[in-house]
């Protein structure tokens, strides 16, 4: 069976490399085997002088000599210089965010700058102003109120400081605007709607739903307006909400045959029509159902034989006349 030792590689001491007694071929002893190798000094191409041998540790390894300033040179394993230096091209992903973000920033410079222009610009100043929905009012007393607006940019005009500019007119509810470049400001008019008349003196003025004083006439007959009862009071009271909640809810064609209203409580309101007959409307309540009831009673054909003198909504599911 083979040996499964591995043979063991010692090199010679100095003892038993060339003693004084050996031959000068320096020949060693045939039992030792020594892997020792001699290094020749290199040769400085500037000087030529032979370079010092570099120093070793106690342990056989080379020691780094020199100050930190000392370049190396490329085959002395330091760092290569600055020139030498290889750089990696940037990842596109990045470079691509850096485009898109850089092309924002320039869109949005651009449109504030246009809208900086628009709102201050002069070629936008409110030259005309055009009025519509109006009819207690006329357009120039709509115009007059507003004409603090003229010469302001049509971007800095707001419906806020319109409404503040129309709250003097209660004939408006509300309004609203619409800018029409270069220099056109179209104002939208709601009106309140005069539902009643309340006798004041010799004049009739007309109210609206909220008792707000719309206007006065001296002839009834040309508003087609009910007339309130004076024993409703003026429009702060329970009897006045009362009948102008019954009154706003009547479609224009019933409520132009109207003659006057009426109520000796809040639930028991009573209309008069233009020819004489009652409707007995009762309370507030259920106002749309009983104001349909109305009108389907009075678009009846009238019978001869049956005279109807009395028409009764109190309960809409249910009218009747009489």
């Amino acid at each position: 069976m083979a040996s499964t030792r591995r043979p063991t590689f010692k090199p010679g001491s100095d003892a038993q490399r060339a003693a004084p007694g050996s031959p000068a071929t320096g020949q060693q002893d045939p039992g030792v085997i020594s892997a020792e190798r001699a290094v020749e000094p290199a040769v400085s191409a500037a000087t030529g002088k032979a370079a010092p041998a570099p120093k070793t540790s106690p342990k056989g390894k080379a020691v780094r000599s020199g100050k930190r300033g000392d370049k190396a040179g490329p085959a002395s394993g330091q760092m290569a210089e600055p020139g030498n230096v290889i750089a990696f091209p940037e990842p596109k992903r990045r470079r691509v965010r850096r485009h898109v973000l850089w092309t924002l920033l320039g869109v949005l410079a651009i449109v504030a700058l246009v809208v900086g222009g628009a709102v201050f610009s002069p070629a936008l100043a409110v030259r005309t102003i055009t009025v519509d929905g109006t009819k207690l009012l006329t357009p120039d007393a709509v115009r007059t109120a507003l004409a603090k607006v003229q010469g302001k940019p049509l971007p800095q005009v707001t419906e806020q400081e319109v409404g503040e500019l129309l709250k003097p007119l209660v004939q408006v509810r509300s309004a609203t605007i619409e800018a029409r470049p270069p220099s056109e400001l179209l104002v939208h008019v709601e009106e309140r709607v005069p539902v009643a008349l309340l006798k004041q003196g010799e004049s009739f003025v007309l109210v609206d739903v909220d008792g707000v004083q719309l206007g006065a006439t001296q002839d009834q007959s040309a508003v087609a307006l009910p007339l309130i009862d004076a024993g409703a009071g003026a429009g702060n009271t329970a009897l006045f909400k009362s009948i102008a909640a019954v009154l706003n809810t009547l479609p224009a064609d019933v409520l132009a045959k109207m003659s006057t209203a009426s109520a000796a409580s809040p639930d028991a309101v009573e209309l008069k029509l233009v020819d004489g007959k009652t409707v007995v409307w009762g309370n507030a309540e259920d106002r749309e159902l009983k104001a349909k009831a109305l009108e389907a009673l009075l678009k009846m054909p009238p019978d001869p034989k049956v005279p109807v003198s009395v028409y009764d909504v109190s309960v809409p599911r249910h009218p009747f006349t009489k």
